[in-house]
C-alpha cells in the first residue's frame, strides 16, 4: 500500500492531507496537526471519512525516557498533578519563514506537552489558563507558562520557552504514593516513593522519529489503527487554540472547544 509522510511547515498541511485524502492514500504528518484548529477540523473530518490509515507524529509519545516513565507510573500511586516544561534555545529564524502562521513555541514545541498531557492523565483537558510574552497576531509567542485542568479536575502545568542557551524536556507526576520525573534530553527517570524508596534509572535513547515510523509502517503493513491518530492531532492543536483565546485575555480561564 502507498503513503504519504508530510514534513513540511505546518501551514502547508491542510491543503496537503486533503489532496492525500483525496488520493485514497495512507498518511503519516509531523505535528502540529495544522496552524490552527479551524485547519485541524477539516484534516480530522476528511481524514475520517477516508478510511485509511492515518497517523499524527507525535514523536514525544515514542520517546524512551517517557516509555519509562509511563511504566512505572502506577507505583506512585493516585494521580494529583503533572508538571510539563520545554525550553529551548532561540531558533534564530524570521517568522515569516517557519510556515507557523505567525504563531510560535506552543505550536513548534509546546504541543508535545499538550498532547502528553492526555496521555499521561489519561482524560481531556476541560479548560487552560495561559499567559505568553506576546500574543500572535501582535507576534509569536517565545514564553508561555498555562494550567491545564482535566475534565477529572487533574491540573497540569505547563511551561515552554524559546528565550535561553541548553535544552529541558521535563515531565513531573506527583501520586499519592510517590513522585516520577523523565528527562527527555537527559534519558533519565527518576523516583522519589516512601513505599518503593527512591530510584534513578537511565533510559536507552532511540531517535523518536525512528519508533514514529515504525508504528506507522506496522499499522499500513498490517491495517491496524495507528498508536497515534488524526483526532489526537487535532485535540492537541484545540487545546493550543485555547490557551492562545486565554492569553489574549490576559489569562483568563477559558474551555477548551473539541468538536
Amino acid at each position: 500500500m502507498a503513503a504519504v509522510v508530510v514534513v513540511t511547515p505546518p501551514a502547508l498541511n491542510r491543503e496537503i492531507c486533503l489532496a492525500v485524502v483525496q488520493a485514497q492514500k495512507a498518511l503519516l504528518v509531523e505535528k502540529p496537526l495544522a496552524i490552527s484548529a479551524t485547519d485541524a477540523r477539516a484534516i480530522a473530518q476528511a481524514a475520517q471519512r477516508s478510511g485509511q490509515i492515518m497517523m499524527t507524529a507525535h514523536t514525544l509519545r515514542f520517546d524512551a525516557a517517557v516509555g519509562v516513565l509511563r511504566e512505572r507510573q502506577a507505583q506512585i500511586g493516585a494521580l494529583q498533578y503533572l508538571s510539563l516544561a520545554s525550553r529551548m534555545e532561540p531558533h534564530g529564524m524570521s517568522e515569516d519563514g517557519r510556515g507557523f502562521g505567525g504563531r510560535g513555541c506552543l505550536l513548534e514545541t509546546g504541543i508535545h506537552l499538550l498532547d502528553l498531557a492526555r496521555v499521561l492523565t489519561g482524560d481531556e483537558i476541560l479548560t487552560v489558563s495561559c499567559e505568553m510574552d506576546v500574543v500572535p497576531p501582535d507576534g509569536a509567542e517565545r514564553r508561555i507558562v498555562g494550567r491545564l485542568t482535566t475534565s477529572g479536575g487533574l491540573v497540569c502545568l505547563v511551561d515552554v520557552s524559546r528565550v535561553s542557551s541548553g535544552r529541558v524536556g521535563r515531565v513531573e507526576l506527583i501520586g499519592s504514593e510517590g513522585q516520577l520525573s523523565a528527562d527527555w534530553c537527559g534519558q533519565r527517570v527518576a523516583q522519589v516513593s516512601a513505599r518503593h524508596g527512591a530510584g534513578n534509572w537511565p533510559s536507552i535513547a532511540e531517535p523518536t522519529v525512528l519508533g514514529t515510523l515504525r508504528a506507522f509502517v506496522k499499522s499500513v503493513r498490517n491495517g491496524l489503527p495507528p498508536p497515534v491518530t488524526i483526532e489526537d492531532g487535532k485535540r492537541a492543536v484545540e487545546i493550543a487554540e485555547a490557551c492562545y483565546a486565554s492569553a489574549r485575555q490576559g489569562g483568563r480561564v477559558v474551555p477548551v472547544e473539541y468538536l
